[in-house]
């Protein structure tokens, strides 16, 4: 399925902005982006197992908070990062 990938997860992709991955959930979704692209899903779940708290994933956008959200092969998603700063 498609993923759209947020700006600051883009050096993980080598700054493609739109990659192909696998899951039947969101959770494994992130498995296989790791194996394509290590350290990705550090940066996404925290060590609880829990999507971190200024990440939000939207599947054909409906915003999804569980890793355990079920996906379809023809699903597209997003990836969000919120950014802070000042």
């Amino acid at each position: 399925m498609l993923v759209h990938i947020a700006t600051p997860l883009l050096s993980y992709t080598g700054q493609q902005p739109e990659v192909e991955a696998s899951g039947a959930s969101i959770g494994e979704l992130l498995d296989d982006l790791d194996r394509q692209y290590p350290g990705m899903r550090f940066r996404i779940v925290d060590e609880q197992g829990k999507l971190r708290p200024y990440v939000r994933v939207f599947v054909n956008r409906v915003q999804l908070m569980r890793l355990d959200a079920p996906l379809q092969a023809g699903d597209e998603v997003h990836i969000l990062q919120a950014l802070a700063g000042g």
